[in-house]
């Protein structure tokens, strides 16, 4: 009896292995569930019309669960046939034994799919402009996917899980440009839809190790990490396009990359973007920015063509809120030897923020200062600034080169023009020797102090036409007191003191006085009338050279008084200038005309001890283009000059008449009464005169004489006018 029991045991183990065994390969033929398994596809989707051939009731021993196959499925959505591979269903055992059989998931494996093939049934996708990319923008590849979809206990669908990867992808990403080589496994259920390992091409640009996680409830959020290797070079210029908003993407000739990259971005219910962030961080190989229009301006004295950067560090970091770039690394300019630099850029909305410290090593040059970096030594720049749509504030800016250092702090600029600042340093060196030491304070009034200014370019800077004024909102009071400034021709002023009133950045008001040592000073008034708003401006000096000496017309001219007196009404004025007992030695202009008129004795004396002039008056009206000279007069004991003319920024116009000292003339001004009238004694000038003109642009004025000596009425009458002033 035990033997029978225990073969009958082994019996029915035997049967229940070999039922296994068949049921988890070969399978039983069944179409008991056919109808099921079209319900709960169609309850997925009611566009889904599935046709079923041979189904198999099998076991799946691993999840020890009974399940239904079919090889091989006709599936049609939306009239389009989806290449579908087997169909499983999983089945919960005890509701069969109850013949109520429950669905617990359905495991969809679909052949290789053509992306190209999606089109046809992408009308159907939501969003509509998720449909245009597919449409338009899709070009190839190849989709690889299995889904499964879960039930819960009463039938209802419950979640759903995708699985696959996306091989040879091509998608045109913007203008004609693709992204070419890509490949991407993912994963997808109810909620999330993650993308690992993708790799791709667009160009230059390459995209390796990248992962994107979508979370789909309740909003959707969108993350990702991947690497970026850029090889850009000005052979591929379409793909400046990415950055085509950007206008110095079209001076990059080359660019060379690693970056390491995330972004996540959260869209609400209508796929409006909520918040994003986009972070990256990496390494500049090299990179090439060639200026179409070169850089340039009054405080750099190169022109810069090619900016390049080599090894250095870039971190980035975009949201709606702020945005922030820092580069840290090395940078030439036009070639030359490679500097140090640090960069942070901040964006607050409509906020810039930017910090800028970097070394240079290109001459730079401050006329108003007198002060010039050379070529070879290094300085270090500093800039901290802000700005807010036409508003700049310039928190600070350094200039430190060896023991030089020029510091402007809390300077505030609107649409370039001048508000305001807190305080400007500076100290500086000319030959080992110091030229600059002072500091400047804005607050209720204007103060300037100091031990040091170097003035010799301020005449100069101050003729530079500008075609606005930036300083048209001060409206302050000044101070000024100088032990020291240094004026053209080696010449020192020493305790210079001003008190004056700006108003719309001009002066209106002026008091000062400079001393020049040996009992030679120098005098500035400046007084407005408060109804008729002008300006009247008078100038002393017992050293006439350093206030002329940017005047090429004033060229050799050597000691003498000067007075300058003018009323000036807005843009225009009326001057006179009259300067006495001075000499014009080596004046380029002057040795010329006097060869030209074949007076080589004369010209030979203005080139060595010069010529002697007792006295040059000019009277002369200036508006916004042209300065007219009404008349120049010089008289002296060996010549004479009468002039008039204009001069505007394009040209030089001069013609006048030269009369030399003769023995004739010393005879004529002998004869009693006649003589006097004719030829005043105190002149000693002659009847006879040389005619010529001046004229061409700056720097090529030409000189031409008649060559025929006449008698001149006018200017005999001058100097007879003058001579009766001075009785």
């Amino acid at each position: 009896m035990k033997k029978i029991i225990y073969y009958l045991i082994l019996l029915l183990f035997f049967i229940l292995i070999s039922f296994t065994i068949i049921i988890s390969t070969i399978g039983i033929n069944t179409d008991r569930f056919n109808n099921l398994i079209i319900k709960k596809i169609n309850q997925t989707n009611s566009n889904i019309n599935l046709k079923l051939s041979t189904i198999k009731f099998k076991l799946d021993v691993k999840e020890i669960s009974l399940f239904i196959e079919t090889i091989n499925p006709q599936i049609n959505y939306r009239k389009v046939d989806v290449p579908a591979k087997k169909i499983k269903v999983y089945i919960n055992f005890f509701s069969i034994i109850k013949s109520n059989p429950e669905i617990k998931k359905i495991n969809l494996v679909f052949n290789q799919i053509d992306i190209v093939e999606l089109k046809k049934i992408s009308a159907t996708f939501k969003p509509s402009n998720f449909t245009s990319l597919i449409n338009n923008k899709i070009k190839k590849g190849k989709f690889n996917t299995e889904i499964e979809i879960y039930f819960n206990n009463g039938n209802l669908l419950d979640n759903f899980i995708a699985r696959g990867s996306v091989t040879n992808f091509e998608t045109e990403v913007i203008n004609n440009i693709d992204l070419e080589k890509t490949s991407f496994s993912f994963f997808a259920d109810k909620t999330d839809v993650l993308i690992k390992n993708i790799s791709s091409e667009a160009g230059p640009i390459k995209l390796e190790e990248g992962d994107i996680k979508l979370k789909l409830s309740p909003e959707i959020e969108i993350e990702s990490n991947f690497k970026t290797n850029i090889n850009y070079n000005n052979k591929l210029k379409k793909y400046a396009n990415f950055i085509k908003d950007l206008d110095f993407a079209k001076d990059i000739t080359n660019l060379e990359a690693d970056l390491n990259s995330s972004f996540f971005i959260n869209l609400d219910n209508t796929y409006k973007v909520k918040k994003y962030n986009f972070k990256s961080k990496g390494i500049i190989i090299k990179s090439n920015l060639n200026f179409k229009k070169p850089l340039k301006n009054f405080f750099f004295k190169d022109e810069i063509n090619q900016l390049t950067l080599i090894n250095s560090e870039i971190e980035t970091n975009l949201s709606f809120k702020k945005n922030t770039t820092s580069i840290s690394g090395k940078y030439l300019l036009n070639g030359e030897d490679p500097l140090l630099f640090n960069l942070e850029n901040i964006i607050n909305k409509d906020l810039l923020k930017l910090k800028l410290n970097t070394q240079y090593k290109k001459p730079l040059e401050l006329e108003i200062i007198n002060y010039k970096k050379p070529r070879k030594l290094i300085a270090n720049l500093f800039l901290n600034l802000e700005k807010q749509k036409n508003k700049i504030k310039i928190n600070e800016m350094n200039l430190i080169e060896g023991n030089n250092l020029i510091s402007v702090k809390g300077l505030k600029l609107n649409k370039e023009k001048f508000l305001s600042f807190n305080k400007i340093l500076v100290k500086t060196y000319d030959a080992d020797k110091i030229n600059n030491d002072f500091n400047i304070s804005y607050g209720k009034k204007i103060s300037i102090q100091g031990t040091h200014f170097d003035a010799s370019n301020l005449s100069k800077f101050l003729k530079q036409k500008s075609k606005q004024n930036i300083l048209s909102s001060v409206n302050k009071e000044i101070e000024v007191d100088f032990n020291n400034i240094a004026v053209p021709l080696s010449k020192k002023l020493k305790n210079f003191k001003l008190i004056g009133k700006i108003q719309k950045g001009k002066f209106t008001k002026i008091s000062s006085k400079g001393d020049f040592g040996n009992n030679n000073f120098l005098d500035i008034t400046m007084k407005t009338d408060q109804n008729s708003e002008k300006k009247y401006l008078e100038v002393f000096s017992d050293l006439p050279g350093p206030i002329l000496s940017e005047y090429d017309f004033f060229k050799g001219l050597t000691g003498g008084k000067l007075l300058y007196s003018s009323i000036i009404n807005e843009e225009n004025y009326s001057s006179k200038l009259k300067i006495e007992n001075f000499k014009v030695i080596n004046a380029p202009g002057m040795v010329r005309l006097l060869s030209l008129a074949d007076l080589s004795g004369l010209a030979d004396l203005s080139e060595g001890e010069g010529l002697s002039f007792d006295t040059l008056e000019i009277n002369m009206e200036k508006n916004k283009e042209t300065l007219k000279l009404n008349e120049i007069l010089a008289l002296g004991p060996s010549i004479s000059v009468l002039m008039e003319g204009y001069q505007n920024s394009d040209i030089t116009s001069l013609r006048g008449t030269l009369v030399p000292a003769k023995t004739l003339n010393k005879v004529i001004s002998k004869i009693p009464v006649i003589g006097d009238i004719i030829i005043p004694k105190e002149v000693g000038e002659g009847l006879f005169g040389i005619s010529f003109k001046m004229k061409g642009p700056p720097g090529k004025i030409k000189t031409t004489i008649n060559p025929i000596r006449t008698v001149t009425p006018r200017f005999i009458q001058k100097i007879i006018d003058r001579n009766k002033k001075s009785k």
